[in-house]
């Protein structure tokens, strides 16, 4: 995309970014291409608000760098915050080779004691991907990485849907734990289920409006990626392509919402203006 007010060309190409152009990508980042273009299209417009070419990004939960190092190819600061001393050094490992180490800090924490390692207010944008479901209490959790942004920041909230789960088992032929898990509460097939919390999308918006953010996007991942038998989409090249439009084209729509593996909802701080 082209952005006057984007720093010259001389910055890595993030992975997801060259995706179109490079059939070889892996099916992982298939699945997050929806995902890093709506990021994308809003660390830009904090670009273009804030005047300022780089900005200060949190990523909670963070890893080994998914997002924090394409984010950081940009030109942005980026502090990841994550549990896993081998997650983070996997992150430095990452930030070296891709050439933006002096843009990539990690240090050891979790989203409950968020700011016993990181400042309050200090972030133009917080990432908070998969994390929702691990913790205790997820309105606490966003209302703390919430509580991370700088007024007028952005918050990307990813966390598993409810309805791509139940279809997930259903697929498998697991019908008792499909039911199972459209009626729990927290979305849990059984007592073997890994993921302690899974979300509608109502829920997620409700849960970012209830910190004291507006809405401005939800997004259904993984609406098709995960359905399509593997043999299909990698022994053709144009058959990744053809996916990731129809994955960009279904991901705004309500009615994906309800099956997809994963959602997205793009927070904004209410004084932000729209544009």
């Amino acid at each position: 995309m082209s952005d006057p007010m984007r720093p010259p060309a001389t910055r890595h190409q993030p992975p997801a970014a060259s995706l179109r152009s490079d059939p070889s990508r892996s099916r992982a980042s298939l699945r997050t291409a929806v995902v890093w273009h709506v990021l994308q299209d809003a660390l830009d417009r904090r670009v273009k608000a804030t005047g300022r070419e780089s900005l200060d990004v949190l990523d909670t939960g963070g890893g080994s760098g998914n997002f924090a190092v394409p984010v950081a190819g940009l030109g942005h600061r980026v502090t990841v915050v994550d549990p896993s001393p081998n997650a983070l050094f996997a992150l430095e490992r990452r930030a070296a080779e891709a050439g933006v180490a002096d843009r990539v800090q990690g240090v050891q924490g979790d989203a409950h004691g968020l700011f016993d390692v990181v400042e309050r207010g200090g972030y133009d944008a917080v990432l908070c991907h998969g994390v929702l479901e691990y913790v205790d209490d997820p309105a606490e959790g966003v209302r703390n990485v919430v509580a991370a942004l700088r007024p007028e920041g952005v918050l990307s909230l990813l966390a598993a849907g409810l309805g791509g789960a139940v279809l997930a088992r259903a697929l498998a032929g697991h019908f008792t734990e499909a039911r199972q898990a459209l009626e729990s509460p927290d979305g849990r097939w059984g007592e073997a289920d890994p993921v302690p919390h899974r979300f509608t999308a109502e829920q997620l918006t409700a849960l970012v409006e209830g910190a004291g953010l507006d809405v401005g996007a939800v997004h259904g991942v993984r609406v098709f990626a995960d359905l399509v038998p593997g043999v299909l989409v990698d022994t053709e090249p144009s058959a990744k392509e053809a996916l990731l439009e129809l994955e960009a084209a279904a991901a705004e729509l309500p009615a994906f919402h309800s099956v997809a593996t994963q959602l997205h909802v793009l927070g904004e701080t209410r004084t932000t203006g729209r544009g």
